[in-house]
């Protein structure tokens, strides 16, 4: 029910006015001009109206009161309208259904329009969207076509549209708009999933090829982990092999120097103490002197002799170690790439090999043995060149390096050749004092010869020991290549590298294996890395985790592109369920509308008769949607589909005329058939009120009393605002306001009591 109704601001409504209506029939009157007419267009305007031009409007500014000489321009138009919500029959769907209260005994809805063209709209002072009003006012049959307002000129609206758009007018008369935009929620709901759809199948699409590209690298990937499983077993068994061999050759070397540096102490210290014993006896105290000038001056010469044969030993053995790996990389190579070499160079270096070998089985002199030895060597490498030249180096140690070092060990060797000749010159120089010194009869010759085996003693044990720093040398060689491997282990292994330390292998078969084992396998480990380093199988942790991710990337899109199928499915079954209860019940609201259009229509014209009948009309256009606003269907004008919509038609007989087609009626007779059609509508199904704006203005007297019966029978189900001239209409009133306007231009308000409005009327 209306209670009532308040302006500011609104048109010609400068002042706050409001409007109460407590009785079934509200009439509305005044001269022409005063703005009885904005009473029908605040109602509009309040309720969601976005017709300008229904409201005598080109733009939002045109429903503020623009002022006069006595009173200012607004700068806003205020409307707000009170329903009665005692029974609660509003109620909100929509996606502020939870924020809005409703349960109060009235609904006050406000509408409020800036001269900047801003619309604010509220229910109960909470701001809402138009959508919500709309949505809120259909709950109680109050639509945004209008049919429950009628305004001056446009009774016969009904009449003149076209057969779709009269279905839509009795579609929200018989409450059935919802259906409508329930209707849009689903097709645009429909339209938004296929895009998702789209979207998530082109997505699918995109990713594609990477997982394709993925998969391939991942697959390398494992292969290149099984490769790496396979290595860090072999690692952890070459390197606690090779821990336990060089723990066990240092502890080995180091009890062998221990021992052998005791025995040199005591050699040395019964050598001193017979040449105590023997110096003791010398009578040439100079010859004596000569002689141990002669022995410190040799034992001199024999430490640089030693100390540059161990100089020349580890450079020697350095060229061995670089020569080794350089052989190595020269075999592999030679395997990975087949190289040849001319089998007449082989066959020089083969001869001349020969030749010289030859020549040595005729050499005793010592030095020329060694320089035989040099010439080999330079064969060797020469020949070595000729090899590399064929072969591609995959260079460890340079020809410059090798150069270096064979040019120090000639530098040593010819220091050492030169300290053996002093050495001879000395030790004859020391021979002839000793034999001066053996001419002495007092000398012991026990003690000489105790002496003589003591210093090959000596010698011996100086010479294991120089063995012994060969071995250790080596040892310490091969710890350095032992860590080397662990530190290219943690670079293509990682931790794994360090698996070694808690591997366990029986002791039996450390103890018993022979070198070339281990070597074996450190050959087919290098050969491991080789195969790894030509996968490149860097990254594969982050290549594996952007496989996974991308893989569940597309199992989401697939999963999410069944959802959104399902999904469309079930709101194609929701559209298509809605628009059956829609058919339906307007085809039920349609016989209901017959049967009164049929009685009120023989009201009016004392016989005939009228009907409504759904016909079909086929249309090259395809819908769209709905307009979000008005609620009108919209339709793809470029669509070449052939579309078949059902509307309205409209069949009349009046008594004793021959005339079925609307457009023969004349002005009057249109009039009674649109207010008999709009009355039946609302008699089916009643909205809470029904304005009605001059709409009885053609009628005479005669069927002014007809149609002020029929106010009164409708009346009963709808409450009416009746602006009109009419005095029979006035007389059937409630509530009479009076507008009227002054100098200043403003509509005012007249009330007046129920017994002068009887008075007025009379």
């Amino acid at each position: 029910m209306l209670k009532s109704l308040e302006l500011s601001g609104f048109k010609s409504f400068a002042k706050k006015s409001e409007l109460e209506f407590s009785a079934p029939i509200t009439s509305i009157v005044g001269p022409n001009g005063s703005g009885k007419s904005n009473i029908a267009e605040s109602i509009r305007f309040v309720l969601g109206e976005q017709s300008l031009k229904s409201l005598r409007g080109k733009k939002g500014e045109d429903m503020i009161f623009n002022g006069s000489k006595a009173i200012p321009a607004m700068n806003r138009a205020h409307v707000s309208i009170t329903f009665d919500n005692s029974k609660r029959m509003f109620s909100l769907e929509g996606e502020l259904s939870g924020d809005i209260n409703l349960n109060f005994d009235e609904i006050i809805i406000t509408r409020e329009v800036y001269r900047d063209g801003t619309n604010k709209y509220l229910i109960n002072g909470s701001q809402v969207r138009l959508r919500d009003i709309i949505e809120l006012l259909a709950s109680v049959n109050i639509g945004a076509s209008g049919h429950h307002i009628i305004s001056q000129g446009e009774a016969d609206r009904i009449l003149n549209a076209n057969i779709i758009e009269r279905r839509t007018m009795i579609e929200e008369a018989l409450g059935l708009k919802i259906y409508q935009w329930k209707i849009s929620d689903g097709e645009k709901k429909l339209e938004r999933t296929r895009e998702n759809t789209e979207k998530a199948e082109s997505l699918r699409r995109e990713i594609a090829p990477h997982i394709k590209f993925l998969k391939k690298q991942v697959e390398k990937v494992e292969k290149a982990e099984e490769l790496r499983v396979e290595l860090s077993s072999l690692y952890a068994e070459y390197l606690k092999r090779e821990e336990f061999y060089l723990t066990r050759e240092k502890e080995k070397i180091g009890k062998e120097k221990s021992a052998l540096t005791n025995t040199l102490r005591d050699v040395e210290r019964m050598i001193g103490s017979i040449k105590d014993s023997l110096a003791s006896r010398e009578r040439n105290l100079e010859t004596l002197s000569s002689l141990r000038r002669f022995e410190e001056g040799l034992r001199a010469i024999r430490r640089d002799k030693d100390e540059l044969s161990r100089k020349l030993g580890r450079l020697e053995g350095r060229i061995e170690i670089e020569e080794e790996r350089k052989k190595e990389a020269e075999a592999n190579a030679q395997e990975e790439e087949g190289a040849q070499i001319p089998v007449s160079k082989v066959r020089s270096f083969a001869e001349r090999v020969n030749s010289l070998l030859a020549e040595g089985e005729t050499i005793n002199d010592i030095l020329a043995i060694k320089s035989l030895f040099v010439s080999l060597k330079q064969l060797t490498n020469d020949f070595l060149a000729i090899l590399r030249e064929n072969i591609p180096q995959r260079v460890i140690f340079s020809e410059e390096d090798f150069a270096r070092l064979r040019s120090e060990c000639v530098a040593v060797e010819e220091d050492i050749f030169k300290k053996e000749g002093e050495e001879n010159s000395l030790n004859l120089e020391y021979m002839k004092a000793k034999s001066e010194l053996e001419k002495d009869k007092d000398l012991s010759h026990e003690h000489e010869r105790k002496l003589y085996e003591l210093s090959a003693h000596r010698s011996e044990c100086v010479s294991k020991l120089d063995i012994l720093s060969s071995k250790e040398h080596s040892v310490l060689r091969d710890e350095e290549m032992m860590k080397t491997e662990i530190e290219e282990a943690k670079v293509l292994i990682g931790n794994d590298a360090m698996r070694y330390q808690t591997f366990e292998i029986d002791e039996s078969s450390l103890m018993s294996e022979s070198r070339e084992i281990q070597e074996d396998r450190r050959k087919k480990m290098e050969r491991m890395k080789i195969r790894l380093e030509d996968m490149g199988a860097a990254g594969g942790a982050e290549l594996m985790r952007e496989y996974q991710e991308v893989s569940e990337r597309d199992t989401f899109l697939e999963r999410e592109i069944g959802d959104l199928k399902r999904s469309a499915e079930d709101i194609e079954a929701l559209i298509t369920n809605l628009r059956d209860k829609l058919n339906n019940q307007f085809s039920e609201g349609i016989e209901k509308i017959n049967k009164q259009f049929d009685e009120f229509f023989k009201l009016m014209f004392d016989g005939g008769s009228a009907t409504l009948s759904i016909i079909e009309e086929k249309r090259k256009q395809k819908s769209i949607g709905f307009d979000p606003d008005t609620g009108e269907e919209l339709y793809d004008e470029s669509s070449e589909d052939e579309d078949i919509k059902y509307g309205i038609d409209i069949k009349v007989n009046l008594p004793q005329k021959k005339i079925r087609d609307l457009q023969m009626l004349s002005g009057g007779e249109r009039a009674l058939t649109s207010i008999a059609l709009i009355f039946a509508v609302s008699q089916v199904n009643p909205p809470p009120f029904l304005v009605l704006d001059e709409t009885d203005a053609a009628l005479d007297e005669a069927n002014s009393r007809k149609y002020a019966d029929m106010l009164e029978n409708l009346a009963k189900h709808s409450q009416l605002v009746v602006i009109t001239h009419n005095r029979e209409t006035m007389s059937r009133a409630g509530v009479l306001y009076g507008i009227t306007t002054a100098g200043d231009a403003a509509s005012r308000l007249l009330s007046v009591k129920f017994e002068e409005a009887v008075a007025v009327a009379k």
